[in-house]
């Protein structure tokens, strides 16, 4: 689905944000601190549920999402220090929970292997660490699809910056008339995207905003699979 008109294009790389593009990674989140919560509660964790999701979601917003200490800050914070017992039932749940959530969303596998017998060539641009992202990447066996992973650490610079669209670019050896960025956040994805002379497509199945700014965006995808229309 197109906002506007028709655009003329000729695409030869597809660039994808990972999070809520990809794999829905704000459900993997919930369900994995929800079950950590409940593992710290049964090992002697004493608050309610919803005083633990509170102050998880105050750490989180504070130091952000990908935060990889947030049981270590919760603990010391409420209760002066890290109880072994405790944040390990928290970890071992959250990773089990992580592991049966973290799935992509529907047609993505197929998506990507049809772009990748079209010759497409395929990048990752992602805010999140290189360790977090190359782990969702390979638990879901991703890996092997994508010619180019740029994430934060690569560059120091988050979306919209233009540095980290240009890295990728530079190094997928594609120019930005020629690429598409496929992202679910259009303030950062699109934005930036539209920014450095790349087209943009919104995943809007993916997105966890809603009512976000369509000004930066040429194609609307309610399926990942609409994209395959567009590149051909």
């Amino acid at each position: 689905m197109m906002p506007g008109g028709y655009l003329c294009i000729m695409i030869k790389a597809v660039v994808f944000d990972l999070d809520n593009t990809l794999v829905d990674f704000m459900g993997m989140k919930r369900q994995a601190v929800d079950a950590a919560i409940a593992a710290m509660m049964d090992a002697g964790l004493n608050l309610t549920h919803d005083q633990v999701k509170s102050h998880i979601d105050k750490i989180y917003q504070e130091l952000g999402i990908e935060y990889q200490q947030v049981f270590d800050r919760l603990l010391t914070d409420v209760l002066g220090f890290v109880d072994p017992r405790i944040i390990s039932a928290g970890i071992i749940a959250y990773r089990r929970a992580r592991e049966a959530a973290l799935k992509p969303y529907p047609h993505v596998t197929a998506t990507l292997m049809q772009l990748n017998r079209m010759g497409i060539k395929l990048g990752i641009l992602s805010d999140a660490p290189t360790r977090e992202a190359w782990l969702r990447l390979c638990f879901i066996n991703y890996h092997h699809f994508f010619d180019v992973v740029v994430t934060f650490d690569d560059t120091g610079e988050r979306k919209p910056s233009p540095l980290p669209f240009k890295t990728v670019l530079r190094r997928l050896e594609v120019d930005a008339e020629h690429a598409i960025m496929v992202g679910d956040w259009t303030e950062r994805d699109m934005r930036g995207a539209k920014n450095v002379g790349m087209r943009t497509a919104f995943a809007k199945y993916g997105d966890s905003f809603g009512n976000q700014d369509l000004t930066d965006v040429d194609f609307i995808l309610d399926d990942i699979k609409q994209l395959l229309d567009i590149v051909a």
